[in-house]
């Protein structure tokens, strides 16, 4: 058996890109920045490598991630690695690595976007966070905007 998976947690580079094939599907794509954090054993001293990952969302997942994410949101991205190759307009060949992303998680809320718990509004105190991230997986039948808490 052979495995082909992709699993990402990061943030955005941009605001994501929408756009339709001639056939009609909405495909979307953004940049996703991850970074890996270690102590160098030799000076001791705390190091940082960020590495940028190009996303590519078919279909509805596509839609869905135009309307909820913005550049700096926080995205769980499921998916499969590609490759691709072209000939660009000067003639050289061109190679690109994609995810694929066949789910995506939603990360927090922005801070300037939050909209009042419910019973918030009567008694001023906050209830405690039970909110749920929701995940969405590509091939689902139908997914009602509305149950997405933002």
């Amino acid at each position: 058996m052979y495995l082909n998976k992709a699993i990402l947690i990061g943030r955005l580079v941009a605001d994501p890109e929408i756009r339709s094939t001639p056939g009609g599907q909405n495909v979307c794509s953004f940049r996703l920045a991850t970074n890996r954090i270690w102590t160098d054993r030799k000076t001791g001293q705390r190091q940082e490598k960020t590495e940028y990952h190009n996303i590519v969302l078919w279909q509805r997942l596509a839609e869905i991630a135009h309307q909820f994410l913005t550049k700096g949101s926080l995205v769980l991205i499921e998916g499969r690695i590609q490759n691709r190759s072209w000939q660009d307009s000067s003639g050289n060949k061109r190679f690109r690595s994609e995810i694929v992303a066949q789910r995506m998680q939603l990360g927090p809320k922005a801070a300037g976007k939050i909209i009042p718990a419910e019973g918030e509004e009567e008694t001023g105190k906050k209830p405690p966070n039970k909110e749920e991230i929701p995940i969405i997986e590509e091939g689902e039948e139908e997914i009602d905007v509305s149950q997405i808490p933002f």
